[in-house]
């Protein structure tokens, strides 16, 4: 019933890796675990596979917050919340507009510090209780802990993992380590208890854990690592693909070469390969991506064994000639090999990033964007 952990993906925040954040909940015999980096999730899929292999429950969500203000937990039921979380937070990177004090999540659980100012809570909404906070419960009448969930922060795994979580605070402000507020800086009980003893600080409070099990319950969130997700098509059929991808690559070859016989003949046997692959929906996702880049100014380079292939050149997704430097196509795709990848390089600002990622959402495949 970990609701509140951090990974090493929590930027100049998390100190632990997603392996060893997994690996300690099950070793303090925890059946679920949720991963809240903060204001992203680039280690959920990460996380979901190692929570699988390793027989944990996964749950997925973010930490919102604003600068060194912790706004809300957000905790997705499933994973039309996971969607939530991502655009709400991709809407305000675009827009850079900060982030709601209380969102309009219709598929997460929302866990809001205790303490803060919420009226009228709604059916997904909680407050969490940190078990610091328990003395405080004392001078509450039960009635008024009806949303509250145990809140049990885990960012770091002993005391040489808090000290790096200070020294990347520091970093993060640009400031000395002994210029660093408290308020900057995680809790120093923020690092994981076995889950027998978490429960026995709230034993006068079965509603709390009760409630915290029923969120737990009621959340999953699986992912198909084994499916090829790559469009089986781009233009709708693999022959309109074989063709759309031929006039881009003898339109390029123009382009690249004038009317070289030695190219031309290059371009011919590497499209056969291609369209005896099936990958020619694979180059021409690859050519869009360049397309987008090209448009919107941002520089990209085409890097790794792609820069073997002539139409690979052709298409403008590499600027390396095979020719020239006598690069043999085969190295990078052949009849054996079951599976290409380009690496593609394209350098944009954040912003510009999240736009780039939002317009090629499911496209990328096997493309590995940086």
């Amino acid at each position: 019933m970990i609701l509140n952990a951090h990974s090493n993906y929590s930027l100049r925040y998390g100190v632990v890796p997603i392996e060893d954040l997994v690996q300690t909940a099950i070793d303090f015999n925890y059946e679920a675990i949720a991963i809240t980096d903060i204001n992203n999730s680039s280690g959920v899929l990460e996380f979901v596979k190692v929570c699988t292999e390793k027989g944990i429950k996964p749950i997925v969500g973010m930490e919102f917050r604003d600068g060194d203000t912790l706004l809300f937990v957000a905790i997705a039921r499933n994973s039309e919340g996971f969607r939530e979380v991502n655009e709400q937070v991709t809407e305000s990177n675009l827009s850079n507009t900060p982030l709601p004090r209380r969102p309009d999540f219709r598929h997460c659980y929302v866990v809001y510090e205790y303490g803060t100012p919420i009226d009228n809570l709604r059916e997904n909404e909680f407050i969490g209780i940190r078990p610091r906070q328990i003395n405080k419960l004392l001078f509450e009448k039960k009635d008024h802990q009806t949303k509250y969930v145990i809140l049990q922060a885990y960012t770091y795994k002993d005391y040489n993992g808090f000290e790096v979580h200070k020294k990347l605070r520091a970093i993060n402000h640009n400031i000395l380590l002994s210029q660093l507020q408290p308020k900057e800086f995680a809790a120093t009980d923020e690092y994981l208890i076995s889950q027998k003893e978490l429960l026995q600080k709230f034993e006068d409070y079965p509603h709390i854990i009760e409630n915290t099990r029923r969120l737990v319950n009621d959340c999953s969130f699986s992912f198909d690592f084994i499916a090829k997700k790559n469009k089986k098509t781009f233009t709708g059929t693999t022959y309109d693909d074989k063709l759309l991808l031929e006039k881009l690559a003898y339109d390029g070859l123009r382009y690249r070469y004038g009317n070289d016989k030695i190219a031309e003949g290059r371009v011919k046997k590497e499209l056969a390969i291609i369209d005896q692959l099936g990958f020619s929906s694979y180059f021409l996702i690859a050519n869009d991506i360049i397309k987008y880049s090209m448009q919107k100014g941002y520089y990209h380079v085409g890097r790794g064994s792609g820069a073997n292939s002539v139409v690979a050149y052709c298409l403008q997704i590499t600027d390396v000639c095979p020719i020239e430097l006598d690069l043999y196509f085969e190295r990078f795709l052949n009849p054996k090999r079951k599976s290409p990848q380009i690496l593609i390089l394209i350098i944009v600002g954040k912003n510009e990033m999240m736009s780039l990622n939002t317009s090629l959402n499911g496209m990328a495949g096997n493309i590995r964007l940086c």
